[in-house]
């Protein structure tokens, strides 16, 4: 079975690890003693992914449409605003990922940002399980993209550029049609879920 197709900040273990919502989601920090630089190549992977697990995000299921018609999906937490004039994001997608072809290829994208009762969504689309698509409602956009139904924010985004930064390709999209509803989104910190609250 080959490797969890997704790119999230976080351990392999801790993605499909089930949290009790509320109190349960509390953490214990790692500190580091390690000096960083003591390898003499720069920062250590572990500490660097560790402490970039410390910027909250909200969890996205990227979506596209393979060579062969068939749908692709991943979750991401990588998503990001780039311009409002013009309407740009971003987002980035591991080298190693067998997704990859799919959305060097594609001519559109889709950037579903999950609500907090899609958690199971984005353990699904995280893990190597088949028929991803086979779970949840899903509704065509442009290019026959696979919308999921319910999410905090559906956008649909052409591709127009793509480059390699590191290990990591990005992708820019020019978002063409957007498609949002008040619910709370799916909050992902420290290698695990978490529940949107207000500051009071």
């Amino acid at each position: 079975m080959r490797s969890p197709d997704r790119d999230i900040l976080a351990p392999p273990s801790a993605v499909g690890t089930r949290r009790q919502r509320g109190a349960g989601l509390a953490y214990s920090p790692r500190v580091s003693t390690a000096d960083p630089l003591a390898a003499g190549n720069g920062l250590d992977a572990r500490t660097l992914r560790s402490a970039l697990g410390g910027f909250a995000t909200g969890v996205t299921l990227v979506t596209c449409r393979g060579a062969d018609g068939a749908p692709v999906g991943l979750t991401v937490n990588s998503f990001n605003a780039l311009s409002l004039d013009p309407p740009l994001v971003l987002w980035s997608l591991r080298l190693a990922s067998p997704s990859l072809p799919a959305f060097d290829a594609c001519l559109h994208f889709a950037i579903n940002v999950l609500a907090e009762d899609q958690v199971e969504m984005s353990r699904r689309f995280a893990s190597p399980v088949p028929g991803k698509f086979d779970d949840g409602a899903w509704l065509e956009g442009v290019g026959r993209l696979p919308l999921l139904v319910g999410c905090a924010v559906n956008l649909e985004c052409e591709r127009i550029s793509h480059q390699d930064a590191g290990d990591h390709r990005l992708y820019i999209g020019r978002v063409l049609r957007v498609q949002s509803q008040a619910v709370p989104p799916l909050v992902f910190h420290r290698g695990h879920y978490h529940l949107l609250g207000e500051v009071l």
